[in-house]
C-alpha cells in the first residue's frame, strides 16, 4: 500500500449527505456549514456522490446519489462548478480534507456512457440491455473486462484532482472492481498528488495491496449493535479487534462508525440502534486500534432521525444547534488530535488489555506510544458491574479526557461502574 498522508493518523471524519444538510442543500448551505464542523475537530468531509443522477427508473423524487449519470458533472440540485469550487476552497482554508464518493461498479441507466461509449462498456443480456447489479434498478453494470473502461474511470477521477483539486476518494462497494483497477487507479493518482487518500467502502485484505489507505470496519460495527441490544457480548467485539489487528497490515487503517447514510436510512438512526449504548460506543470508535472515526450527518447536533433516502427530508434549522453530543465529540476530537497513542495505522499504539473480573460485559485497555498513554475504562454491558482488576505498571496520576477532572488510578481497583459508563484516562 502507499504510504498514508500525514494528515490522515490523526484524522476525524464527517460524511456530509448535502441533500439533508440543510434546508437549501446546496454547496453554498453546505460551506456555511464548515466552520462549526472545524470547531468541533472535523478534518475531512467524505461528500455523498455529486454528480447529476439519472431519470430512468428514478426511486423516489430526487433519485439515488449512486445512479450517476455523468461522472464529470455537478448535480444541478446542489449549485454549479464555481459554487463546489468555492467550497473546495473554504474547507481547505480551514485545513479541511475534501474526498468525493466513487461509484465505479455502475452508473445510471441513462448515463452519458450508456449511449456515448461502445456497447462493450457495460455487461449486457442477450437483447443488449445493460445488466443491473443487484436489485439496484436504477443502475447499469460496468463491463471491467474492458480496460477502456478502467481509463474512462481514471480519467474521470483526475478530473476532479485537476481541476477543483479533491483530496481522495471514498469508493462505493470497492469489492466488486477488480483489484488490479483500484491499483492502477492508486498509482496513477497518487503520482498526481503524492498524499491522496483512498477510502474503500469493503473490508477484504487484498484492497490494502497498493490500492487503499482505509477501509470499512463493517464485522465490529455490527457486533457493537448487537452488544446493545443484548445479542451478543463483549468478548465477541475484543476478538473481532484482535484477529482485524492479524489480518491486516499494520499501516492499514479501519473506518470505525456508529453511523453512515446505509446504517441511518435502511436500519434507523444510531439511538434507535444504541440506545443507552450510544455514547460509550461512539467513544469506542474513537479509541479502538488503528481506527479513523466517522461522524454523519446530524450526529454532530444530536439530530435522532433517520433520513429519506431518495427524496429531501434535511434537518431542520432549528434542530441544528450545539447539545451535548456535540460536546462529547468536541471532547473525543481532541482527545484524538492530541495523543499519539491514538494515532491509526503504524504510528499509534497497539490495544494492551488490563484483565478484569467481567470480560463478557467490560474491556478495560490502554493503547501507548512515544509519551502518550490513554486508559480506558468501559462497561458494555446493561448492567452495573462491580469491577475488579490489577492496573500494575499503569497506576498513577491521570486527567479525564471528558470531564478534565483529575484523576489518581489505583494499582488496585476495585469500584461498581453503572451500565454503559466508562473513562477515559490521559496520561
Amino acid at each position: 500500500m502507499y504510504k498514508n498522508p500525514e494528515w490522515s493518523y490523526s484524522a476525524v471524519l464527517y460524511e456530509m449527505n448535502i441533500r439533508q444538510l440543510s434546508a437549501e442543500g446546496t454547496f453554498r448551505a453546505a460551506a456555511e456549514k464548515l466552520a462549526f464542523l472545524r470547531s468541533i475537530g472535523v478534518d475531512a468531509v467524505w461528500l455523498m456522490p455529486i454528480y447529476p443522477i439519472g431519470e430512468e427508473g428514478r426511486k423516489g423524487k430526487l433519485g439515488s446519489y449512486y445512479s450517476i449519470k455523468d461522472y464529470t458533472a455537478i448535480n444541478p440540485e446542489f449549485g454549479t462548478d464555481e459554487d463546489f469550487a468555492e467550497f473546495v476552497r473554504v474547507a481547505h482554508s480551514m485545513g479541511i480534507k475534501i474526498l468525493l464518493d466513487w461509484v465505479a461498479n455502475h452508473t445510471a441507466r441513462d448515463a452519458r456512457w450508456v449511449s456515448e461509449k461502445p456497447a462493450d462498456w457495460y455487461e449486457r443480456d442477450a437483447d443488449g440491455v445493460p445488466l443491473i447489479p443487484w436489485d439496484w434498478s436504477d443502475t447499469a453494470k460496468l463491463n471491467y473486462a474492458n480496460h477502456d473502461v478502467w481509463r474512462g474511470q481514471i480519467d474521470a477521477m483526475r478530473y476532479w484532482v485537476e481541476k477543483f483539486g479533491v483530496d481522495g476518494f471514498r469508493c462505493d462497494m470497492a469489492m466488486l472492481v477488480p483489484i488490479e483497477f483500484w491499483q492502477e487507479a492508486s498509482a496513477e493518482l497518487h503520482a498526481l498528488k503524492s498524499d491522496i487518500f483512498f477510502l474503500a467502502e469493503a473490508e477484504e485484505d487484498n484492497l490494502f495491496d497498493r490500492a487503499f489507505n482505509m477501509s470499512y470496519q463493517w464485522n465490529v460495527h455490527h457486533i457493537m449493535c448487537d452488544i446493545a441490544k443484548g445479542a451478543r457480548r463483549v468478548w465477541d467485539m475484543r476478538n473481532a479487534i484482535h484477529a482485524e489487528r492479524a489480518k491486516y497490515p499494520r499501516e492499514a487503517m479501519r473506518m470505525s462508525f456508529t453511523s453512515n447514510h446505509d446504517e441511518n436510512s435502511w436500519s434507523g438512526s444510531e439511538y434507535s440502534r444504541f440506545g443507552r449504548a450510544l455514547e460509550v460506543m461512539t467513544a469506542m470508535t474513537f479509541l479502538m486500534p488503528s481506527t479513523m472515526p466517522l461522524i454523519y450527518t446530524g450526529q454532530e447536533v444530536g439530530y435522532d432521525h433517520s433520513f429519506e433516502f431518495f427524496d429531501r427530508d434535511s434537518i431542520p434549522a432549528s434542530a441544528y444547534k450545539e447539545t451535548r453530543m456535540t460536546e462529547l465529540y468536541r471532547r473525543l476530537c481532541a482527545l484524538k488530535h492530541s495523543e499519539a497513542a491514538l494515532m491509526a495505522g503504524e504510528k499509534g499504539g497497539e490495544m494492551i488489555e488490563i484483565e478484569n473480573n467481567a470480560k463478557d460485559c467490560m474491556m478495560t485497555f490502554v493503547r501507548e506510544v512515544r509519551g502518550s498513554r490513554v486508559v480506558a475504562i468501559m462497561n458494555l454491558s446493561p448492567y452495573t458491574i462491580h469491577a475488579d482488576f490489577y492496573t500494575g505498571i499503569y497506576a498513577g496520576d491521570y486527567r479525564d479526557a471528558i470531564t478534565g477532572e483529575r484523576v489518581t488510578l489505583y494499582e488496585h481497583v476495585e469500584e461498581d461502574i453503572l451500565p454503559w459508563a466508562y473513562r477515559i484516562l490521559v496520561k
